[in-house]
C-alpha cells in the first residue's frame, strides 16, 4: 500500500476517533431535550451555572450561552435563583462576578443572583456551589451548562456530591431560536478584576491541576456549618 494512503488512513482514523470521543463525552441534542422536558415540570430553589474565563473585555460564546440558558430557565419558572460559580483562574477576572453582572444586565433580577468565587475547576464549581446553596437553605438544586460540561460532571456530581442534583444541559435548538433577541450589554468588568492576579498555570504544577480537574483539591470544609459559624 502506498505510504501516502497509509498516512491518509491514519490521520482520518485519528480524526474520527477524536470526534467519537468528543461525542461520547457530550449529551446529544435528544438527551438534552429529554432532560429539559423532565425539569420543565419542576421548580428548583437554585440552579448552579459553572463559570468560564473572561477574556478580551467581552463575553465568549460559552459564557453567553450559559447565561442565556440560565435566564431561559428563570423566565420559565424552572429556576427560582441562579448561582454563578468561578474564581479568577486563567484571567484576572473573577468568573462568577462577571457572569452575575451580565446576568443582571440581560434581565435576571439581582436579588435572585448568587455567586460562589472559590472554585477553580468544574468539579469545584459543583461541590462548592452545592455546599453554599445548602448553607443558604436551598434544597432542590440543579446544574445548568453546555451539553459537554454537564455530561463530564455527571459522574462526579452523583458520586461525590449528591444524587439529588438535577442536570439541565442547554438545548442548542432553543438557544439558536433565542439568538435574534440576545443582547450584548456592556458591564463594568473592572469590578471583577483581581489585583496581583497569578494564573493557575503559574501557581500550580500540571499534576496538581489534573488532580483539581478530578476533584482532588477540594476543601471539604468550605461553606460548612463550622466555617460559617467561625466568620
Amino acid at each position: 500500500m502506498d505510504i501516502l494512503v497509509i498516512k491518509f488512513i491514519i490521520i482520518f482514523g485519528a480524526i474520527f476517533l477524536c470526534l467519537g470521543m468528543i461525542s461520547a463525552c457530550s449529551f446529544s441534542e435528544r438527551a438534552c431535550k429529554d432532560l429539559y422536558a423532565k425539569a420543565a415540570g419542576e421548580s428548583f430553589d437554585l440552579v448552579i451555572v459553572p463559570g468560564a474565563p473572561f477574556r478580551d473585555s467581552s463575553w465568549s460564546r460559552v459564557i453567553k450561552g450559559r447565561i442565556y440558558w440560565a435566564k431561559f430557565l428563570f423566565d420559565q419558572g424552572i429556576a427560582r435563583n441562579i448561582m454563578f460559580s468561578g474564581s479568577a483562574v486563567y484571567t484576572p477576572y473573577t468568573e462568577a462576578l462577571v457572569m452575575a453582572m451580565y446576568a443582571e444586565a440581560i434581565g435576571i433580577p439581582k436579588e435572585h443572583i448568587f455567586t460562589e468565587i472559590r472554585a477553580e475547576h468544574s468539579t469545584e464549581n459543583v461541590f462548592y456551589s452545592y455546599q453554599k446553596a445548602r448553607s443558604f437553605g436551598f434544597s432542590k438544586i440543579a446544574i445548568a451548562s453546555d451539553p459537554f460540561q454537564t455530561k463530564m460532571l455527571r459522574s462526579f456530581t452523583f458520586n461525590k456530591v449528591s444524587q439529588d442534583i438535577w442536570l439541565i444541559p442547554f438545548v442548542v435548538h432553543t438557544l439558536k431560536a433565542m439568538q435574534p433577541a440576545m443582547e450584548n450589554p456592556s458591564i463594568d468588568f473592572g469590578e471583577a478584576f483581581v489585583p496581583g492576579f497569578r494564573s493557575i498555570v503559574k501557581r500550580e504544577s500540571f499534576m496538581k491541576r489534573i488532580k483539581g480537574t478530578f476533584g482532588k483539591n477540594i476543601d471539604r470544609n468550605a461553606y460548612s456549618d463550622a466555617e460559617i459559624q467561625a466568620r
